[in-house]
């Protein structure tokens, strides 16, 4: 089993940057296709980046492409999502997602979520 804990989000204003932990469990960590959504009130629950197993693959939603970059750390078992030039529309519950069965860069969810962490991005 995977557990994910989120960390890094707060209250910003916009244009200013943030960036988001997923701190992962498990031995296998490295070789996990690895996602970040984000659900914001009264939404579903959307895509924002995913990353392949390597780190050397990555894929973003348009809304946020050439603002946040998404990147991991296999010896640390993290992914990271930078979040630069941040607006108000950012604003909403990140959580980190793992995949255990694929290693390539997807954007459906896959086997494991962490608890989410809130970004409140002010004008």
């Amino acid at each position: 089993q995977v557990q994910l804990v989120e960390s890094g989000g707060g209250l910003v204003q916009a244009g200013e940057s943030l960036r988001l932990s997923c701190a992962a469990s498990g031995r296998t960590f490295s070789t996990y296709a690895m996602g970040w959504f984000r659900q914001a009130p009264g939404k579903e629950r959307e895509f924002v980046a995913a990353i392949n197993w390597s780190g050397g693959s990555t894929y973003y939603a348009d809304s946020v492409k050439g603002r946040f970059t998404i990147s991991r750390d296999n010896a640390k078992n993290t992914v990271y999502l930078q979040m630069n030039s941040l607006k108000p529309a950012d604003t909403a519950v990140y959580y980190c997602n793992a995949h255990s069965t694929i290693r390539a860069v997807t954007t459906t969810p896959g086997d494991y979520w962490g608890q989410g962490t809130q970004v409140t991005v002010s004008s």
